[in-house]
């Protein structure tokens, strides 16, 4: 009679690479809004501009950059919360697309935005990712 080794206890839901991989991408949105504050800051600093206004641009620009890395990490851990609300910022990322694009004239960087919302979107919409958001995810 041998004994069996101990089940290891269930380390919880695994997150899907499709949710991670849209955490990776969010994080580089992060990223952009928190150098874009940076940028608005030195220049506000070593500028003519009004200062103040650039300067709370800036810290507008940082909290959102904060909010969303705090997405991403929430994503790449694998907390379901963070899909709604990465989702939202896709959406809301798409006037800024339109604007690059038409209006602004810069086609390239307005097309290479899209593209990374298009591929967050379509990530966190795709069938793994919505029934791990439903708790029915299964690895393998």
């Amino acid at each position: 009679m041998t004994a069996e080794p101990p089940t290891p206890p269930a380390v919880g839901p695994v997150t899907p690479p499709r949710v991670r991989l849209a955490g990776v991408l969010v994080g580089a949105e992060a990223l952009a809004a928190i150098g874009f504050a940076g940028v608005l800051v030195v220049s506000a600093l070593t500028g003519g501009q009004r200062t103040a206004d650039v300067v709370a641009q800036g810290v507008l620009f940082l909290l959102i950059g904060a909010g969303m890395a705090a997405v991403a990490v929430g994503l790449l851990v694998g907390r379901r919360w963070a899909r709604a609300p990465a989702l939202v910022i896709q959406f809301l990322l798409l006037p800024v697309v339109y604007s690059l694009i038409g209006p602004s004239r810069q086609v390239a960087l307005g097309l290479a935005v899209g593209v990374l919302v298009v591929a967050t979107m379509v990530l966190l919409l795709s069938q793994q990712a919505k029934q791990w958001a439903m708790d029915s995810f299964e690895a393998g």
